[in-house]
């Protein structure tokens, strides 16, 4: 996937959804449990060292699974690379399932899903569809059928 890392590092200064200090582990083998700052922007999630202002890292939120673990924890893995997970420690089972629904929401489909959904409300309580007046109800994206593009990736800043 290509990226403009400034871009992405402006991004990430941007205000969080959510925003917390998690312990995080790496898909590596041998990976030990660190303190991060972790920071959902829009369908990003970044992380940080705790005493950096510069991402370490970020994960784009698509095509990936969010799974508890445990009762404080979770992980992330991409469906195009099921085995490479990252691991989530949260300080309670309350923070925990905050998290999980803020990235299951973070999703590019998941926002298109909701759009559809809304979309065909509307249309059926007032008989018009609401995307008609800004020209774009035809458009592959906004039907139910719509390919499912999206990356999974991990982008690490150098």
């Amino acid at each position: 996937m290509r990226y403009n890392e400034k871009e992405l590092q402006a991004l990430s200064r941007q205000p969080a959804e959510l925003a917390a200090e998690l312990g995080m582990r790496g898909p590596k083998k041998g990976s030990v449990l660190k303190r991060r700052l972790v920071k959902l922007v829009v369908n990003f999630l970044f992380y940080f060292r705790t005493d950096e202002a510069e991402p370490v890292g970020a994960l784009l939120l698509e095509r990936c699974r969010i799974t508890q673990e445990e009762p404080s924890g979770f992980s992330i893995c991409f469906m195009e690379d099921p085995e490479r997970k990252y691991h989530f420690e949260c300080c309670s089972e309350e923070q925990c399932q905050e998290w999980m629904g803020a990235l299951r929401r973070a999703s590019y489909e998941f926002m298109r899903r909701s759009l559809i959904f809304y979309r065909n409300e509307i249309q059926k309580m007032t008989g018009k569809d609401p995307l008609e007046q800004f020209g774009i109800s035809e458009e592959a994206r906004f039907q139910l059928g719509a390919p499912r593009g999206g990356n999974a990736e991990c982008i690490g800043f150098s």
